[in-house]
């Protein structure tokens, strides 16, 4: 379920715009996706120039990265704390609750970007949505794939096993599980969907990131407009 939209100009502006947020010594999660891989570009460009940051990545992708633009990575469970974490999303709400997942990374990525001290979501427009209403990936066992849609559709969800694009078969996460996309409509309680997911046994993770932004940098033709959590 990758979600498309947006010029990869805006992208470019937000992720530069939250990468300028690093500080010396910090020590950065580096997101997956598209706008979140224009903050790793412009972190190895700083690395160049002289910048000490160290990136804890939240896939493979994000990692050889890091790795091909220079930015030295660190395991998360060698790391005290994440000063920043820059992330992208699906979608933002008015709330600044998001859907992430459209690349398979977010049981990772809610790691990383809960541990954050300062976490930082990099989009464009199309991204934006007053109320969360895109289907919401939720990652889990293999084995469990029939009861948890069977649970799913008890909470009047509609699963989808996400198919891969280049092969046969489903799409596997990092983690060597499934992704369901999993359609709503409008999700009036956010928060108390992200629960009654969370509580499914066999799911590892969801695409519901509830209150964990602190910030949301937009990249637009002409700038970028940070929202921030009231």
């Amino acid at each position: 379920m990758k979600t498309h939209g947006g010029s990869d100009a805006a992208k470019r502006r937000a992720g530069e715009h939250a990468a300028d947020l690093v500080g010396e010594g910090d020590v950065v999660g580096l997101g997956t996706g598209s706008t979140a891989a224009h903050a790793i570009r412009a972190l190895g460009r700083a690395v160049d120039a002289g910048l000490d940051v160290r990136g804890v990545a939240t896939s493979y992708a994000a990692r050889d990265l890091a790795r091909e633009v220079g930015v030295p990575l660190v395991d998360l469970d060698a790391v005290e704390r994440i000063d920043v974490a820059i992330d992208g999303a699906d979608q933002v709400s008015d709330d600044l609750d998001l859907i992430k997942g459209g690349g398979a990374a977010h049981a990772r990525e809610k790691v990383v970007d809960a541990a954050a001290d300062r976490f930082v979501v990099v989009v464009d427009p199309s991204k934006e949505t007053d109320r969360l209403d895109g289907a919401v990936p939720v990652e889990v066992l293999p084995d469990a794939r029939a009861t948890v849609r069977r649970a799913i559709r008890d909470l009047d969800g509609t699963p989808t096993l996400r198919a891969a694009e280049r092969k046969d078969g489903p799409v596997v996460t990092d983690n060597g599980n499934l992704v369901l996309d999993c359609e709503f409509g409008v999700v009036p309680d956010p928060a108390a969907l992200a629960s009654e997911l969370a509580a499914l046994p066999g799911v590892v993770a969801h695409g519901l990131f509830v209150g964990l932004a602190d910030e949301v940098h937009v990249g637009h033709a002409d700038g970028v407009r940070v929202r921030t959590a009231d």
